[in-house]
């Protein structure tokens, strides 16, 4: 499969693209809108990056408790639930003279229910499309993810100078609505790809398998920690330019766009592993020169040319699959979603720490030091990763022990 026009005739991926650009179209503008809420109730950049990226430290406890469901529930009932609780949180969010701390319970409570749906979303996927679609499937969801990311950011930043916070997170809601009907109405039904009820020892058990693989290990830690850091970066973007964060946002979201389209239709499959280090070390140089005082046309270019390096973490997945057995492939990608997601929260939370005491910019530079250093540090045992050997050896230990 090497065209969208078999892509998209293949059925159920319509459905799925459709449902998955409405949840993220819903994810983003909510975001914007409760980092922009915080901030103007606090002035505080690490409660205002918490509040954009900490529903994934919720993450963390889902990847260590829940994950198993994500391969022993049917994937439709599932993912309608997620998108329910979306939209009912979101709901919850725009009442008004809601507490700080309830507001987190909240956010927290919908990071939750997100890290089961990555890996049902995912593992789904791999269903849907033939083994040889999947990287050129998976690159066009990511490429959804950047297009609604600038939709969201755009229609947040215009909903934003003319409405309140609020009213933008009952507009997220309406989206995540629209994604629960697309799920009921255009996927088929499906059973559980694994047998057995999902448990928390289960889940221990399979994540233990996945992390005990060396090769595994060392790209489940490339594709977290830098990318966490740089999302450090971008979480500090609302202080960065208070008044014109979106424009950055939206900058970031269509450089990791262009990456997510070059990765999936032009780079041959036989070379794209060897690009993998180099978009690492692209993901955070730009953001160097944000120790600088930048205009914000400049600044926006560098995020946009610093979020191109996000499609390594799509080569990256590719060499992922490559270790996996099939019937744990959705826990496997939805540790990865969610590990990912834990590790942009963590790194939210120390660029807001860093940002107490330092410039912005400059807190900026200093997280994009620590990714390149991270970077470095990481890329001689992910060198030594070969897919080749452990294929057989992820599907003989991590098959043989998902069952229950």
């Amino acid at each position: 499969m090497r065209t969208y026009r078999e892509l998209f005739r293949t059925p159920g991926f319509t459905a799925l693209f459709v449902a998955s650009c409405a949840q993220v179209a819903a994810t983003t503008l909510t975001g914007l809108a409760l980092a922009t809420l915080v901030y103007a109730r606090t002035e505080s950049p690490l409660l205002s990056a918490l509040s954009m990226f900490g529903p994934s430290f919720a993450a963390v406890i889902g990847a260590t408790t829940l994950l198993s469901v994500a391969d022993r529930v049917p994937p439709r009932p599932a993912m309608t639930l997620v998108a329910l609780a979306t939209a009912v949180g979101c709901l919850a969010l725009a009442a008004p003279g809601m507490p700080l701390p309830a507001m987190f319970a909240v956010i927290f409570a919908l990071g939750l229910t997100a890290s089961i749906g990555s890996g049902v979303q995912y593992g789904l996927l791999g269903e849907i499309l033939p083994p040889d679609g999947y990287v050129l499937g998976r690159s066009v969801l990511n490429m959804s993810v950047g297009a609604m990311q600038v939709t969201g950011f755009a229609l947040g930043g215009v909903l934003l100078a003319v409405v309140s916070p609020r009213t933008a997170l009952v507009v997220g809601a309406a989206l995540a609505a629209a994604s629960l009907l697309v799920v009921r109405l255009g996927l088929s039904a499906r059973p559980a790809r694994a047998s057995g009820r999902p448990s928390l020892a289960i889940t221990w058990r399979i994540n233990r398998e996945l992390l005990s693989s060396p090769a595994r290990r060392a790209v489940y830690l490339a594709m977290w920690v830098p990318n966490g850091l740089v999302v450090g970066c971008e979480a500090l973007f609302v202080p960065y330019a208070p008044h014109a964060a979106a424009v950055l946002f939206v900058a970031a979201a269509l450089g990791m766009l262009l990456g997510d389209l070059a990765a999936g239709r032009f780079l041959p499959p036989a070379t794209r592993q060897r690009y993998v280090t180099p978009l690492r070390y692209l993901l955070a140089a730009p953001y160097l020169l944000f120790v600088l005082p930048l205009n914000l046309p400049v600044a926006a270019v560098a995020a946009a040319v610093a979020s191109v390096g996000f499609m390594s973490t799509l080569l990256l997945q590719e060499r992922l699959i490559a270790l996996t057995g099939e019937d744990v492939r959705g826990q496997a990608l939805g540790l990865h979603a969610s590990g990912m997601k834990a590790m942009q929260a963590a790194g939210a939370t120390l660029a807001g720490l860093v940002a107490q005491v330092l410039p912005i910019g400059v807190a900026m530079a200093t997280m994009a030091a620590l990714s390149l250093a991270v970077t470095a540090a990481l890329s001689p045992g992910l060198r030594r990763s070969d897919p080749v050997p452990e294929r057989d050896l992820a599907r003989r230990t991590v098959s043989g022990g998902s069952r229950a």
